[in-house]
């Protein structure tokens, strides 16, 4: 009943994972159809102006989604090294799942590039008045594809701490079969 359980909220947890990574995705590229384009570029003398387009709003909420994403699957690992960590005796040698490792550790470097690329891109999409412009009083427009390029790593972010989640749930199953086989012995 225990393991049944466990697997109820493994599901439950993949899949709103999977939902905020997808809806991550979605709301990066509403944010590249909606951002500001060329033609919404005006000038005054050496003053620029640029309207604050729809993209903004998008940004702000993939980056909501993303930052819940990653949160939840990485306290849903962490939890499940601390179980292993507080299960073990001295006796007992612990192996560091590896591969769960390192899926973390891409996770969060996809995760960081994803955040630099989503924010940077969003806060150029706020308005930009005369003379003020997003920096130095120039004006800036995102460049095509840089909405999408974040919203594919958000989703490869979100998958990696997903592949963690997993590797870390294999490790375990391993070696409480290891630990019955020992015992049965």
């Amino acid at each position: 009943m225990e393991r049944l359980n466990q697997y109820n909220n493994f599901v439950l947890l993949f899949s709103l994972i999977i939902t905020l990574g997808l809806v991550s995705f979605s709301l990066c590229l509403a944010a590249e159809f909606n951002k500001s384009k060329k033609k919404d570029l005006r000038f005054d003398d050496e003053l620029c102006y640029l309207p604050g387009s729809p993209a903004f709003g998008f940004g702000i909420a993939a980056l909501i989604c993303l930052f819940a994403g990653q949160l939840i699957g990485n306290l849903f690992v962490c939890t499940k090294f601390s179980a292993r960590v507080h299960r073990s005796s001295c006796d007992d040698k612990l192996q560091r799942p590896i591969i769960a490792t390192i899926f973390l550790v891409f996770s969060w470097i996809s995760f960081g590039v994803c955040v630099i690329l989503i924010s940077t891109a969003t806060s150029m999409s706020r308005s930009q008045s005369f003379g003020e412009g997003w920096l130095d009083g120039e004006c800036y427009i995102v460049k095509s594809g840089v909405y999408i390029g974040s919203g594919i790593l958000a989703v490869l972010a979100l998958g990696l701490t997903l592949g963690s989640d997993i590797a870390t749930t294999r490790q375990r199953r391993v070696e409480e079969d290891m630990k019955v086989h020992a015992q049965v012995e």
